[in-house]
């Protein structure tokens, strides 16, 4: 059942977006040098690696570290960097990697390839069993504020209490963050 309302999902917030998205795409592509999506190595379910797209919102050649790694983030922005951001409009090429099924809309976020601290502690409690996903429970609560060891606690609370009505709840718990630029910190 998750499968299918991922895909309706996916396939209705695509439709309704995609003037937005081909709006993004182009202010991407007029600001700065560059494709317009940045694909990034991701650890998905089973600890596969993957291709996620994501509007690019860094310069190229910007180190694949997380954001909160690099000494100087800001720097790396591009000129609209920060607002696709803070309005989370650099996630919505991620719809394609759910529509093909390496992610779901609830789920712990994807890591990068070289986290390993976050993967092998996911890996321990059985959180990488699950679909990545575009939001989780960690992500309401509190981003990449996070250390990981309470990320990855958060992630085992979704693994054990996993269910339509909770995805519900982080979606709608989601937008209403989205829509508040909550937790964003780049």
């Amino acid at each position: 059942m998750k499968r299918i309302f991922d895909l309706v999902l996916a396939v209705l917030v695509g439709t309704a977006l995609l003037v937005p998205a081909l709006l993004v795409a182009v202010l991407v592509r007029l600001t700065s040098k560059g494709p317009v999506l940045y694909w990034s190595a991701r650890v998905g379910r089973d600890n596969v690696i993957f291709q996620m797209p994501k509007f690019r919102s860094m310069q190229t050649g910007t180190p694949a570290l997380a954001t909160h790694l690099l000494s100087d983030p800001l720097s790396y922005l591009t000129p609209i960097g920060s607002f696709l951001r803070q309005s989370s409009l650099d996630e919505l090429p991620q719809l394609w990697s759910i529509i093909k099924g390496d992610m779901s809309f609830v789920g712990p976020r994807p890591a990068l390839f070289n986290q390993h601290d976050l993967i092998e502690l996911r890996t321990q409690q059985g959180v990488h069993k699950l679909l990545p996903g575009l939001t989780g429970w960690a992500q309401i609560n509190g981003r990449d504020e996070l250390p990981i060891p309470q990320k990855v606690a958060l992630d085992v609370v979704y693994l054990r209490q996993q269910s339509f009505w909770l995805d519900l709840k982080i979606i709608g718990l989601t937008v209403w963050k989205v829509l508040k630029s909550d937790n964003v910190t780049h």
